[in-house]
This record gives C-alpha cells, structure tokens and sequence, in this order.
C-alpha cells in the first residue's frame, strides 16, 4: 500500500516533468509568457514539496501540518498552471478564479511550512 508521502513525491516527480516540458515549449513559441510562469511554479514547488516531504519524514516539522503543507504545494501550483495552460490552449479559464485559488493556496502552503517548523512536537 501506497503511503501518503509516497503519492507526494511522484506527484512531485510530475511536477518537475511537467515543468521541464512547459519550460521546452515556452523556448519555442513567440507568445509563451503564462507558459514560462506555469513552467516557474511547478519547479519551484515541485522542490518545495520534496523538501517538506524530507522535513516531515524526518521529524524536523511538525507532521501533520507538513502533510496538509505538502498537499497545498500539489493543489495550488496545479490550480495556478492549469488555469494558465488553459488560457493558453483554449483561450477559456480553467473555472472562475482558479488562478488566485492556486496563488493564495501556494502562499497558504508557505505559511503552514513557517508555522509547522515552528509548532511543537509531542514527545
């Protein structure tokens, strides 16, 4: 059986490979600036995630709060990619307002890193 972590670190592996991807396109399309900032949050918080999943594992953060942070770090930067590779394909919106979802879930996700390295562990 799958962990929780487990899933956590491929979602993170796709991530990366997405960003890459993204990053690839956007070198060889004249207008491919959402492609480039979609490319830019996935990789940087592809390694966020894989840096909170190593913090958690190891006891340096709190848990719990690290998992629901590490959670945030796949939802928000899918929200804010999709949107933008939606508007870029399509020409439509993922759904009304996913971009600032996925932007303020990213920055939520911070925040819950700074408070979950800050919480106390039970002995």
């Amino acid at each position: 059986m799958m962990t929780p972590w487990r899933i956590l670190v491929a979602m993170a592996g796709l991530m990366g490979a997405t960003g890459v991807a993204l990053a690839a396109k956007a070198a060889h399309d004249p207008d491919a600036s959402r492609l480039a900032t979609a490319s830019t949050m996935l990789l940087f918080h592809a390694c966020a995630l894989l840096g909170t999943i190593a913090l958690a594992e190891r006891g340096v953060v709190h848990r719990r709060i690290g998992l629901i942070t590490a959670i945030g770090f796949v939802l928000g930067p899918a929200l804010f990619a999709g949107d933008l590779l939606m508007r870029q394909f399509t020409g439509d919106r993922l759904f009304p307002f996913a971009a600032p979802i996925g932007g303020s879930l990213q920055i939520a996700s911070w925040l819950a890193l700074a408070v979950c390295a800050l919480w106390p562990r039970r002995a």
